[in-house]
């Protein structure tokens, strides 16, 4: 069920009819629990199996790691949790890819292995419940949190419909609390939460699938070389779609939470007005990239145990992360370009921080400006289908093509740019800001000027109703 369908409208319309009824809480979380179900098996109910694995495995394994006091059985138990969870994410998203890999090294060694076809369907959104389901074990294990006291409130948690299948991966500190006492929206926030769903779905059918979806597809479905400015401009498209497209999934997720009185986290913070990949980080993706911190890299020591160590906890957390987007190499090199960019930033750093320049408006936009192109480098590799595609479009972009194409058309060349510009200007000017207080200081009457306009731009667009591209993740 996608958020920008007909179906899902009058299927929240429902929920949203039946949470403000006179009902006791009790009852409103097992209807939400129902609805998050149902929103889930719209995809392929039997799925809905491996969402009971996941929530009766953590529930009970989280309860024994609370009551147990014996370091080996802890040990044991968080073993069980993790291998079951990482069995069911490995089996399904990797089997193939491991597969494939597996007969390629044997065919190096002569040897003709012919397996049966794989023919098993990615569950949708497993990466993201996965994640969240383990950061509850992990919690209860490290002794950060106690265990749910409420079987419903963990199994709401787990399949909470808004963020179920693209995040945000929600820390069970921040939404198990929430379904403890009766909730529902007040005036400001249904209004504030109908409000994000609309810039939520603006900038996943207005801009990421009207605007700039079509140049993209043109320029990465390319067999020959382009010409430097077509490049460009399908990397630039993709940029934008990629953002518009997950920030669009995001901000509807928490706009539909927020209209049933819930709150989820902010996922994204302008990252394209990023200054450092360090600082990409923290403002693209939040919930995945704290995750990553916080139960991968900090466990591997962080930036405790030396320099040398340091760069190598990066590039493995973000190799780990660049795998974690898809069962492709081409995901493992974007993830490892991101942790050559954060190794090497960091070593400037180490010997460049006390410089005055660096405080500087100029080096500031400079810097700001090679990062978002060393960004869409990397983005070349997270869209390209194989290397060879991969290679062919670099190429391109940096001159060294010879006999490119033109593919683009010029109402696409036109509106990339504009939109492209919008957008990265927007980010520049938002970077120190935040949504809520710039509506707080607007007049009335352009919000409502601008909220009116998307919902007409919404209508009128002829989308495609494409699924958001994290889906398959």
């Amino acid at each position: 069920m996608l958020f920008n369908s007909l179906t899902f409208v009058v299927f929240f319309a429902v929920v949203l009819t039946l949470h403000n009824l006179p009902f006791k809480w009790q009852f409103k979380k097992f209807n939400l629990l129902l609805a998050s179900y149902l929103f889930y098996a719209a995809w392929n109910p039997p799925f809905v199996l491996l969402l009971w694995l996941s929530t009766l495995v953590d529930w009970f394994v989280a309860r024994a790691l609370y009551a147990e006091q014996r370091q080996g059985r802890r040990r044991a138990l968080l073993a069980v949790s993790v291998a079951i969870n990482l069995g069911v994410l490995g089996f399904f998203k990797y089997g193939e890819f491991m597969l494939t890999n597996w007969q390629e090294m044997l065919a190096a060694f002569g040897i003709d292995f012919q397996p049966a076809e794989w023919s098993i369907i990615l569950p949708i959104g497993i990466s993201f419940y996965t994640f969240q389901t383990m950061a509850y074990s992990l919690d209860i294990y490290l002794r950060r949190a106690k265990p749910a006291r409420s079987f419903l409130d963990f199994a709401l948690f787990v399949t909470f419909f808004p963020q179920l299948v693209a995040g945000p991966i929600v820390r069970p500190t921040h939404l198990i609390p929430q379904f403890a006492t009766p909730r529902v929206a007040t005036r400001d926030q249904l209004v504030w939460g109908l409000a994000l769903v609309t810039l939520g779905l603006f900038e996943k059918v207005v801009i990421a699938d009207g605007a700039l979806a079509p140049v993209s597809d043109v320029v990465f479905g390319a067999d020959k070389p382009l010409v430097f400015v077509d490049a460009w401009l399908g990397v630039l498209a993709f940029s934008g779609q990629i953002f518009c497209d997950f920030a669009g999934y995001s901000t509807t997720a928490i706009g539909v939470a927020l209209c049933l009185g819930f709150s989820l986290p902010n996922n994204f913070q302008f990252p394209y007005a990023a200054i450092g990949f360090s600082d990409f980080w923290r403002r693209w993706h939040i919930s995945l990239s704290s995750w990553l911190r916080d139960y991968l890299y900090v466990p591997l020591g962080g930036n405790r145990k030396g320099n040398w160590r340091t760069y190598a906890n990066l590039m493995t957390t973000m190799l780990l992360g660049g795998l974690w987007h898809g069962a492709s190499w081409t995901f493992v090199a974007w993830g490892g370009l991101h942790g050559l960019y954060l190794a090497a930033e960091r070593w400037l750093r180490t010997r460049f921080s006390h410089a005055g320049f660096v405080n500087s408006l100029v080096f500031k936009i400079a810097a700001g400006l090679l990062t978002y192109l060393l960004i869409n480098v990397s983005w070349v590799f997270f869209r390209a289908r194989d290397f060879g595609t991969a290679g062919r479009l670099l190429k391109s972009m940096f001159g060294l093509a010879d006999n490119g194409v033109m593919l683009v058309p010029a109402i696409g060349v036109l509106l990339t740019s504009v939109v492209m510009t919008t957008l990265v200007a927007t980010h520049w000017f938002m970077r120190e800001r935040s949504l809520e207080g710039l509506v707080e200081k607007s007049p009335w009457w352009l919000v409502s000027s601008v909220w009116g306009l998307m919902v007409f731009l919404i209508f009128i667009t002829q989308g495609s109703g494409d699924a958001f591209i994290y889906f398959q993740f």
